[in-house]
């Protein structure tokens, strides 16, 4: 007879990321989310916050997480949390690692008989795991938006360049024109300049927080002109053709090594499926073996081998463009 408590896990498990996005949502309101209509910085003005506490309310929260890189279990997600822009600080997120896996723990001990310390790993794991994927499934989705975002908006710089508006101006019409999340980034780099800091510095500091390599050629190109003079707005054609060009590329690599990617995911994964499947169907497979003595090395040396197989494969089909 199968068992329900892989089901019964999963089911918390989800639950864990539903509710941590649900108390994002309610801490923030719907301007937080990337797909509203009028990007965050901007709601924040029409508010009437003044413009410097909003540049310094959202420069704290682009930058908090990889200052508090040095904390406890945190630096899991540091980086990961910076390319999000979350807006929790590294206590709240922490806070909320604690929260998620009580709320594991107590649904595991309602909805399961499992023993006492097995409950405590799981529900750890699914706290830590669940803010974690949380995370990461935010930085992803942003750092997407941004990518399909970025020619278009280096294009709008291009023709407020050409009828005459001054470089700092032409960021300043990008961050009202196009939707967050770029349109935020770009307001800030406007405020900052606004502000007395240079542009290229802005631009590169961006660059480095999202680990873009579009976004350093951005930065390049604007330092070089700045340095060097010459036609901007020709410059930044060129870049947003190459943006464009490298675009396509990635989108055509990504196709051509879909199949390798799902292989290299399913190998990765079939191993630990196999397991979960045998321990439903029958839990009692390994108990004539449970007690010799090379059972739990054994155990070890096939965990690791199989975290080294998931990094191969995942260097296999992780191709730069």
């Amino acid at each position: 007879m199968l068992s329900a408590a892989p089901i019964i896990y999963g089911m918390i498990f989800l639950g864990v990321v539903v509710l941590v996005n649900g108390v994002y949502l309610v801490a923030f309101g719907k301007s937080i989310s990337l797909s509203n209509k009028v990007n965050r910085r901007l709601e924040m003005l029409e508010k009437g916050d003044r413009r410097e506490d909003v540049l310094a309310k959202l420069r704290k929260e682009m930058d908090q997480h990889m200052e508090s890189k040095g904390l406890p279990i945190y630096s899991l997600l540091a980086e990961k949390a910076q390319k999000a822009a979350i807006a929790f600080t590294p206590q709240q997120l922490i806070m909320i690692m604690v929260g998620a896996s009580v709320f594991a723990f107590l649904g595991l001990s309602v909805a399961t008989a499992t023993s006492l310390p097995i409950r405590l790993v799981v529900s750890v794991v699914m706290g830590v795991g669940g803010v974690y994927m949380w995370v990461s499934s935010k930085a992803s989705k942003r750092l997407k938006m941004i990518e399909e975002q970025l020619p278009d908006a280096v294009e709008l710089m291009v023709r407020s360049l050409r009828v005459g508006h001054p470089f700092s101006s032409a960021i300043s019409i990008v961050s009202k024109e196009i939707k967050d999340p770029l349109a935020t980034e770009f307001g800030i780099i406007a405020d900052e300049n606004a502000y007395g800091r240079d542009i290229g510095e802005a631009l590169k500091h961006m660059a480095e927080r999202l680990d873009m390599q579009d976004m350093r050629f951005l930065a390049v190109a604007v330092t070089i002109q700045q340095q060097a003079g010459g036609n901007l707005a020709e410059i930044l054609e060129g870049l947003a053709k190459v943006i464009r060009a490298r675009f396509r590329l990635f989108r055509r690599v990504k196709a051509i090594t879909a199949e390798a990617q799902w292989s290299g995911k399913f190998l990765s994964m079939f191993p630990v499926g196999a397991l979960i499947v045998i321990q439903v169907a029958k839990p009692d497979y390994y108990d004539n073996v449970l007690d010799h003595p090379w059972f739990i090395p054994a155990c070890f040396v096939v965990g690791i081998m199989l975290a080294i197989n998931m990094v191969v494969m995942r260097w296999l089909v992780n191709i730069k463009v």
